[in-house]
């Protein structure tokens, strides 16, 4: 259910830095609001007021909008024009399709004498015989009548006949009001009936098996077994009740109905559970997410990059060590990074979505380091291979020091061959 609120309010009064209480023009369409309150304690000042396309069954609270001029109405639930007199500035009405079937209702606004137009159109009243002749004998203020205006020979012949018209009108009233009296049960009955196969539905066994507590302990190796099917089988419950959920949505828009406040009502509420039930389907599927695999069961390390990062992948040969450059968001907090090299394989945890690339070559994770650019965000990681390579003598590859200076990267970078294997790739 939509309210009025000072949120709401301030939220669509941009063009007036948000203040409400000097607001002159206030739009508050399509907001499934039910109730029309608080605007005539907050917006004093208002003198043009859009309520279109919502589900408003009454008019109220404001009647203190003593310059109010435009009231747009159309499109709601209202069944009966009132509560308009101390709107002393009125000048335009529109209750385009709404469900005002007392049309005698209209003569409250007698006392609008500044009222020049209304827009009645596609209302029960709108059918009556001897409609437009009643408003334009009613109202004597009327300029214009559902966009048409009224000719002053018009006038005079609806005063001449208006003896009889309306009691025309008083007779179709009547019936009007009977028939309405009829569907607001029908209306009722129908709701009492679906709340009552909602209960029967929520009670336990409805489903038509009977259900014992077993309290034997089952064997680990099968309980274990269940913890493993449990993702699949709730993945498969989810298909299920999508599918339940779309037949019973198929039903109730094939479902023949009247068109009335009560449907209108019921529409909205069908929508309604339907959003909050794909929210909570959305929620579950969250919640069961089942984690990325990175190595399989028979102990295969998988390249995966989930965070979606560019990198290269070095191999230099004369230091005889392994260098990865992964360009990291410039800035992310380094706490939300997390490094793990072994042996064969390099994972980086990325505010937990993991990057993990296979090594062409067997490296020291304990010899390895980590360097990240204060410019660039990128992180360097270095890993030592485990064959060294001797040169004169001396061992040629050394520890590369752990350091955030980004000149020391670029050096790097400078001293790495111009050959590259052909097994780098990006994906």
């Amino acid at each position: 259910m939509g309210r009025i609120t000072e949120d709401l309010i301030r939220r669509n009064a941009e063009h007036n830095e948000c203040v409400i209480f000097s607001l002159e023009e206030l739009s508050l369409h399509q907001q499934e609001i039910e109730k029309l309150e608080h605007i005539d304690k907050w917006c004093r000042e208002l003198k043009i007021l859009y309520l279109q396309n919502n589900l408003i069954g009454k008019i109220e609270n404001v009647s203190k909008l003593k310059k109010l001029e435009y009231l747009n109405l159309a499109l709601n639930n209202i069944e009966k024009i009132e509560n308009l007199e101390g709107c002393e500035g009125l000048t335009k009405l529109d209750l385009t399709v709404n469900f005002i079937g007392e049309l005698s209702s209209i003569k409250t606004l007698q006392h609008n004498i500044h009222l020049k137009e209304i827009f009645l159109m596609g209302n029960p009243c709108a059918d009556f015989e001897g409609y437009r002749p009643f408003v334009v004998a009613t109202l004597p203020q009327l300029k214009w009548l559902d966009g048409k205006e009224i000719e002053r020979s018009e006038r005079i012949q609806a005063l001449q006949n208006f003896p009889v018209i309306e009691q025309q009108i008083r007779e179709q009233e009547k019936a009007y009001c009977l028939r309405r009296a009829e569907d607001k049960k029908e209306a009722q009955r129908k709701l009492q009936e679906e709340q009552e196969n909602k209960e029967k539905k929520s009670r336990p066994g409805f489903d038509g098996h009977w259900y014992t507590d077993i309290t034997t302990a089952r064997p680990s190796s099968v309980e274990s077994k269940d913890h493993l099917q449990a993702p699949e089988i709730q993945e498969g419950e989810y298909t299920k009740k999508k599918l339940d959920d779309c037949e019973d949505d198929l039903e109730f828009w094939n479902k023949p109905s009247l068109f009335t406040p009560e449907s209108r009502l019921e529409t909205l509420r069908h929508i309604e559970k339907q959003r909050e039930d794909q929210e909570k389907l959305r929620e579950k599927k969250k919640k069961v997410k089942l984690p990325r695999t990175l190595i399989t069961e028979d102990g295969k390390t998988l390249n995966v990059n989930e965070p979606k990062l560019d990198f290269s992948l070095k191999d230099d040969e004369k230091r005889n060590q392994i260098i990865l450059d992964l360009a990291v968001y410039r800035y992310m907090d380094t706490s939300l990074i997390d490094v793990d090299v072994q042996p064969t394989y390099v994972r980086v945890m990325v505010k937990g979505k993991p990057f993990q690339l296979v090594l062409p070559a067997e490296v020291k994770p304990d010899s390895s380091s980590v360097k990240r650019s204060q410019t660039t965000g990128h992180l360097l990681i270095c890993m030592p291979k485990v064959g060294e390579v001797i040169t004169g003598g001396q061992r040629a590859s050394k520890p590369v020091k752990s350091t955030s200076d980004h000149s020391m990267e670029q050096t790097n970078k400078r001293t790495l061959p111009d050959s590259i294997p052909k097994w780098l790739h990006r994906f």
